[in-house]
């Protein structure tokens, strides 16, 4: 068993939950579950676990690489080959009639292709191909934030993101813009094209390692903020409310860097405790009582028993649940097109969504983290010869 065991078992239930809160129409009709998703929203709990592990996961591989150049390039490796190809499956289902593409797709090409390439494409005001690609907007955000946090040595200040963040939510709450940078088909094209060309340009000059271009990016990188801050909502296609909304699921990711700083004694209690509660009280405000206190719970509850065995059946689906989460929908499109039977389409889609999230595991993600891996490798080795070229040179100097 691995020492962070629980935090897989922790995203394969949440990978699960997700699974079937977009099974759950199928299964009990739309009425039933759309009274069921009044008394509590499935999807959000899936969602928001998933961000709590991310936030605790992310701070951890940033620092444990202690490079932003060998962070950028593993993450790049870790998420992009799967949603890629979650991208293409949404487009060939799309157009076989399979799935409905989102009317952007053909009314703002531009726009929707530009978000789609930085994964911000719920930010930027236009929806994904796939629905469940819109928390990948916020993934991202979080990412640029704390690399930019890493390079200006302030990424330990994370239970003052988490509660600023949630302050700015309940504080200003509906006088945020949610618009700003894309009220308008104009402004969105001009917004999702400025932000690939900034997301771009950061990511080059963090791969160059220059000091003096990786603060730039790093600066860059936190005013990403603004994106859920000012634009949370820009358009009615995509998933947050308000920007007030967007900027507290923000949070709960810095809530998940909040609990691993704690754990290692990097912050102190009082303020952790602090932190945390008002992160939780700003998701019981701005999105649903029961859906904090669910996802509270159930992360205490790992933690707790982070010591213990892991069930293999959720450690398993822990490793696959990026492809499981990315590959649901397209599987379950397919399966409604096949049969017409609830209880078919239930058995038919949890086998053919593991088998998918198996495949896409073993045929896409691991080969993308291998050339990840030894693009970190030879990028060490440029590092340890040109430290050495370094010393060597100043040698030959003084001689």
């Amino acid at each position: 068993m691995t020492r962070l065991a629980w935090l897989d078992a922790l995203r394969g239930w949440a990978a699960v939950t997700v699974a079937v809160f977009h099974l759950s129409p199928v299964v009990l009709g739309s009425e039933r579950h759309l009274r069921l998703f009044e008394i509590f929203d499935l999807g959000k709990y899936g969602v928001l676990l998933f961000f709590l592990v991310s936030g605790y996961v992310i701070p951890m591989s940033l620092e444990r690489h202690g490079s932003l150049r060998r962070f950028w390039i593993g993450r790049i490796f870790r998420i992009y080959p799967a949603y890629l190809l979650a991208v293409v499956a949404g487009l060939a289902l799309g157009a076989a009639g399979v799935v409905r593409l989102p009317g952007q797709l053909g009314a703002e090409t531009t726009a929707t292709i530009a978000g789609h390439l930085t994964m911000l494409q719920d930010l930027t005001g236009t929806r994904g191909v796939l629905r469940p690609f819109w928390t990948l907007s916020f993934e991202m955000v979080f990412y640029l934030i704390v690399a930019g946090l890493f390079a200006w040595r302030r990424h330990r200040v994370s239970a003052w993101w988490a509660a600023g963040l949630t302050a700015a939510a309940l504080g200003a709450g509906a006088a945020l813009p949610g618009d700003l940078f894309g009220a308008g088909a104009g402004q969105r094209r001009i917004t999702a094209v400025a932000v690939l060309v900034l997301l771009a340009g950061g990511l080059c000059a963090y791969l160059t390692g220059r000091r003096r271009l990786v603060l730039a990016a790093a600066a860059g990188g936190i005013c990403a903020t603004a994106l859920p801050l000012l634009n949370g909502h820009a358009s009615d296609q995509v998933t947050s409310a308000s920007s007030a909304q967007a900027v507290q699921m923000l949070a709960v990711l810095f809530a998940g860097t909040v609990i691993y700083r704690l754990q290692h004694r990097q912050i102190g209690r009082p303020v952790a405790a602090m932190s945390l509660a008002l992160v939780c009280a700003g998701v019981a405000v701005h999105l649903e009582p029961g859906v904090a206190a669910a996802v509270a719970g159930t992360f205490a509850i790992a933690f707790v028993l982070r010591d213990r065995r892991v069930p293999a059946v959720l450690g398993w689906l822990g490793t696959v649940s990026y492809s499981l989460y990315l590959l649901h929908i397209p599987v379950l499109a397919v399966m409604n097109r096949l049969f017409d039977q609830p209880l078919l389409i239930a058995v038919a889609f949890t086998a053919g969504a593991l088998g998918a999230a198996w495949a896409g595991h073993r045929l896409v993600e691991l080969p993308g983290q291998a050339l990840g891996r030894r693009l970190t490798v030879i990028e060490i080795a440029t590092e340890g010869m040109d430290a050495r070229t370094a010393r060597f040179g100043k040698r030959y100097e003084s001689v």
